[in-house]
C-alpha cells in the first residue's frame, strides 16, 4: 500500500516537475539570449546548432545598453504611479461592494450579485469602443484616467473572491458591533479588514501584477511617449530596435523580472488568500 502510494506520489512530482519546465522555458530562454552576442543568437552558416542556452563569453553590457535606448526610469515611474492608484481603488472598492454583497441584508441582493457576475462574461474587445467613445467625450484620452479611475469603482472578480471570504467570517461579530453601536463601515475596516489580509493581499498582488503587465489599456488611451508605461515602451523599442534582439531580451528580461521575484517571495499569500475564499453561499 505504502509502496503504491509513494509510486503515485513521485509521477505527481514527475509531471508537476515536467509542466514546471515547459512553463520555464520561455523565461529561460530570454534570460540567455540578453546575454548574448548577435552571432550567438545566430549562429553562421555551417556552424553546429545547440542547445546550450547560456553560452560564454556573456555580454552583461546589454542591460546598461538596452535601458539607455529608451527612458527606462521615466516608463517605470508611470507604471508604478498607474499600479499605486490601481491598487488601492481596486481594493477599497471591492472590499466594499463585497462587504455590501455578504455581510448586510437587503432586498434583491443575490439578483443585483448575479447581474454583476454576469459583467465577467462580456469580453474586453465588446465593450472597449464604447468605452473609448465615453472617455473621448469626457476628454480623458491621453492622461491617465482612463487606466486608473475605473478601479475605483470595483472588479467583479475581485468582488466575487471577496464576498466568499468575508461569508466564512463568523456573523456574531458584525452583530456584536452592531450591538454596541458600530456603523457597517467601522464593521469593515476594525473587524473584516484585519480578518481578511490574506484575501486583501491577494487582491492587491492580482491588481498590481494586471496593471504593470497591461498592455492595451495604455497602447489605447496613451498618445504621449513620455505617458508611456513599461509594456508600452518595450513595445515602442521594438519597433525601433526590432534587429536587436539581445536588447530587446534584456529590456523584457528587466520589465518581466519584478513580477516573477514578487510572486516568489509572495506566493504563500497568493495559495492562502485563494485557499481561505472558500466556496460559501
Amino acid at each position: 500500500m505504502k509502496r503504491g502510494l509513494a509510486i503515485k506520489r513521485g509521477f505527481t512530482y514527475l509531471a508537476l516537475v515536467a509542466l514546471a519546465v515547459v512553463f520555464a522555458f520561455p523565461f529561460v530562454w530570454m534570460l540567455s539570449t540578453s546575454l548574448k552576442y548577435d552571432w550567438q543568437i545566430f549562429p553562421r552558416e555551417g556552424q553546429p546548432f545547440s542547445l546550450n542556452l547560456f553560452r560564454w563569453p556573456m555580454r552583461w553590457g546589454n542591460y546598461p545598453r538596452a535601458l539607455e535606448t529608451f527612458p527606462f526610469l521615466n516608463y517605470l515611474y508611470n507604471t508604478l504611479y498607474i499600479c499605486l492608484f490601481n491598487v488601492i481603488g481596486t481594493v477599497a472598492s471591492s472590499s466594499l461592494v463585497a462587504y455590501g454583497f455578504s455581510r448586510v441584508r437587503w432586498r434583491g441582493r443575490n439578483a443585483i450579485f448575479i447581474l454583476v457576475l454576469a459583467t465577467m462574461m462580456i469580453p474586453y474587445q465588446v465593450t472597449l469602443l464604447p468605452v473609448f467613445i465615453l472617455f473621448r467625450n469626457l476628454g480623458w484620452i491621453g492622461s491617465y484616467k482612463p487606466l486608473i479611475v475605473p478601479a475605483f469603482f470595483g472588479s467583479a472578480f475581485f468582488i466575487f473572491m471577496l464576498r466568499q471570504f468575508f461569508m466564512t467570517l463568523p456573523g456574531e461579530l458584525s452583530d456584536a458591533a452592531r450591538i454596541d453601536g458600530c456603523s457597517e463601515l467601522g464593521i469593515l475596516l476594525r473587524i473584516v479588514t484585519p480578518l481578511a489580509k490574506p484575501a486583501l493581499a491577494t487582491v492587491a498582488l492580482f491588481t498590481f501584477m494586471g496593471s504593470w503587465l497591461d498592455f492595451m489599456g495604455p497602447l489605447v488611451y496613451l498618445n504621449d511617449e513620455r505617458l508611456y508605461t513599461l509594456a508600452l515602451g518595450l513595445h515602442a523599442f521594438l519597433g525601433r530596435h526590432g534587429a536587436d534582439w539581445s536588447g530587446l531580451m534584456a529590456a523584457g528580461t528587466v520589465v518581466v523580472a519584478p513580477i516573477i521575484i514578487i510572486f516568489f517571495f509572495t506566493q504563500r499569500t497568493f495559495i492562502k488568500g485563494i485557499a481561505l475564499t472558500g466556496m460559501k453561499g
